[in-house]
């Protein structure tokens, strides 16, 4: 029959009948169906090959006759252009599903075996911190604008967070191709900003803050010793029992722990040598911080919460080894011994003179470790006098 809003409106169920269809007998292919639940919606019929193929296209309180009636026409002609729109409608919804969460679930756990722990919690944090924002997105449906979007927000709290988390997507939505689960990377042509050069350092009050604010557990064990030391985080976060020697009052690190590959003798001045010695050690584990096979992981998240407790501007803790370097410096500490204990290669030991000059200088090491830690405390105890 012609389906009109007339008699679409006065269409019911015979007495004993479930179910029935009533076809339109102008647009091959669409009915409008009617269940004894009450529920009217609209269908649409199509042969492909010799298999019969239906599919939904609405309610009929929310499709009116029109509407209907110009969808179903749009599907007969890509029926007759050889395409099968259930087909087609069932895979959009199957991606749809794919959104970008579990995608890069995935994807982590791909990187997972190849990576090491600390390069793997970082790109697990941009992932699945930074770009919460697209967790609920469909992978595929994910636009240029989007990614903009997500990076400048992120620019707004660091430059250098962002550049890296632009990085970190890139890297995922390449994967994502290669598995066929989207056609173009989205990353592609934002912008990426030139970091600002940091030149951050803490001042005495700061230092101080910091200091008594840190609780008592790993992080603030090592953020101590990070003040103490000027060392990178990553070097000590994976210290060992091995390369500690209580006896001669010294930390070695060897080459291949170290940024710059070369072997680093650290003096230990009294209060390092204290804050270690009282760690308890796990038998039959070299690593001191940290659990299971890797260092100390924590980093982002011990930060963040002691942020929180402290009234700072923004602030890293590789600011804490600039401020140690210029500490030193003014309290009279020369600049080579600065570089050599903080394993810095510029200046007086680079190029050529770097070849030559391999000296440790460990007897002005282990000076200016004490002096500093003395410097350190007394401003920590407000008790520190101008250089």
């Amino acid at each position: 029959m012609k389906l009109t809003p007339r008699a679409v409106a006065a269409l019911t169920l015979n007495a004993g009948e479930s179910e029935k269809i009533v076809w339109d007998a102008d647009v091959p292919g669409l009915g409008l169906r009617m269940r004894a639940g009450g529920s009217r919606n609209w269908v649409y019929q199509y042969k492909l090959g010799t298999k019969n193929r239906r599919m939904t296209l609405g309610a009929l309180s929310a499709v009116p006759l029109v509407k209907a009636r110009e969808i179903a026409g749009d599907l007969y002609a890509r029926v007759r252009l050889g395409q099968d729109p259930a087909a087609v409608k069932a895979a959009s919804k199957s991606r749809a599903a794919e959104t970008f969460e579990p995608i890069a679930e995935r994807f982590l756990a791909h990187k997972k075996t190849s990576l090491r722990p600390r390069y793997y919690g970082e790109i697990e944090r941009y992932l699945l911190d930074d770009a919460k924002p697209l967790h609920g997105l469909a992978i595929a449906g994910i636009q240029r604008r989007d990614i903009a979007e997500l990076l400048s927000s992120v620019r707004d709290r660091s430059e250098s967070v962002a550049n890296l988390l632009r990085a970190t997507l890139s890297a995922f939505f390449t994967w994502a191709m290669k598995e066929g689960l989207v056609d173009t990377n989205p990353v592609a042509a934002t912008n990426r900003t030139e970091a600002t050069k940091r030149d951050r350092v803490l001042t005495a009050a700061e230092l101080r803050a910091v200091w008594v604010t840190l609780r008592g557990d790993d992080y603030a064990d090592l953020v101590r010793l990070l003040m103490l030391t000027g060392q990178r985080r990553q070097e000590f976060g994976g210290l060992r029992w091995s390369e500690i020697d209580f006896d001669k009052s010294v930390i070695v690190l060897p080459a291949t722990r170290t940024k710059n590959k070369r072997e680093h003798m650290l003096p230990m001045s009294d209060p390092v040598a204290a804050i270690i010695a009282r760690r308890k050690r796990i038998v039959g584990r070299d690593l001191a911080f940290g659990f299971g096979d890797g260092g100390f992981s924590g980093w982002a998240s011990a930060k963040a919460g002691l942020d929180e407790r402290l009234a700072m501007p923004a602030w890293r803790l590789h600011d804490i080894r600039r401020t140690v370097a210029t500490g030193m410096a003014e309290i009279g500490i020369l600049p080579h011994v600065v570089e050599a204990v903080l394993n810095h290669v510029s200046g007086h030991k680079s190029g050529v003179a770097g070849i030559y000059n391999r000296a440790t200088y460990l007897p002005e090491k282990v000076d200016a470790l004490n002096r500093w830690a003395s410097h350190l405390l007394a401003v920590v105890e407000g008790n520190a006098v101008a250089a």
